[in-house]
């Protein structure tokens, strides 16, 4: 039997191809970008603005589910958007992903 996903409030970013496992890959939306990160197949996804120091998340190193922002070390869990790390003190925004196929879908509305 198959289930099909309610993709309300999903947007089609990228293609699993785009993001290979442990980077990150920054994509333009409407609002700004959003930063698509892969851990071993599963995809997240988070603002691609540091909330310290505005640094682009996308241009971070991924280590495990955290990126570390590029500029000052602050660190953010890709899972759900919290600081793991100082100088930041406030969390960024993460969204829900779905898979299919080859294709990545990213929920920006709520």
């Amino acid at each position: 039997m198959s289930v099909t996903k309610d993709l309300t409030g999903f947007v089609k970013l990228a293609k699993t191809g785009d993001v290979p496992a442990g980077t990150v890959r920054t994509f333009d939306i409407e609002d700004g970008s959003v930063a698509i990160c892969n851990v071993d197949g599963a995809f997240y996804a988070i603002d691609n603005v540091c909330t310290h120091d505005d640094g682009p998340l996308g241009d971070g190193k991924l280590i495990g589910c955290e990126v570390e922002c590029p500029r000052h070390g602050a660190r953010f869990d890709i899972r759900t958007g919290a600081v793991t790390a100082m100088p930041a003190a406030v969390g960024v925004d993460s969204y829900e992903t779905y898979v299919d196929g080859e294709d990545i879908y990213v929920k920006l509305d709520d």
